[in-house]
């Protein structure tokens, strides 16, 4: 996200996201995981995807590894908004097998056209 110019500091983000996970992991299981943070300065909710096809343990309820990631991170000032993005992902991740059709797509134009036609 940093490096996209979406968030302006690569470490703060990453400060942000650990003490968010030192609260208790992020996974929600069946291989998903929604770290989350907020952050100064940001006019939307702004989300990343990462796939990790080998799998990272991530202490997950259902011991499984996390291969599909969904980074979340909003406007401080948008507790509401932020609350809806996480909701709507955690809607969108267990519903039509969401997850296993993106988990067999190679090339991030066919992610997004799944997530597009998915609402998301």
């Amino acid at each position: 996200m940093a490096r996209a110019g979406v968030v302006p500091d690569s470490e703060l983000i990453y400060k942000r996201l650990v003490e968010r996970e030192d609260l208790g992991s992020t996974a929600i299981g069946s291989g998903v995981a929604i770290p989350h943070c907020k952050m100064e300065n940001l006019s939307k909710v702004e989300v990343a995807i990462g796939l990790s096809r080998a799998g990272v343990e991530f202490e997950s309820e259902d011991g499984k590894p996390v291969q599909l990631f969904f980074l979340v991170v909003s406007p401080t000032d948008s507790p509401a908004a932020h609350l809806r993005s996480l909701a709507a992902i955690s809607k969108w991740v267990k519903a039509d097998r969401h997850v296993e059709r993106l988990l067999a797509l190679e090339e991030p134009e066919d992610i997004w056209q799944l997530l597009q036609e998915g609402g998301g």
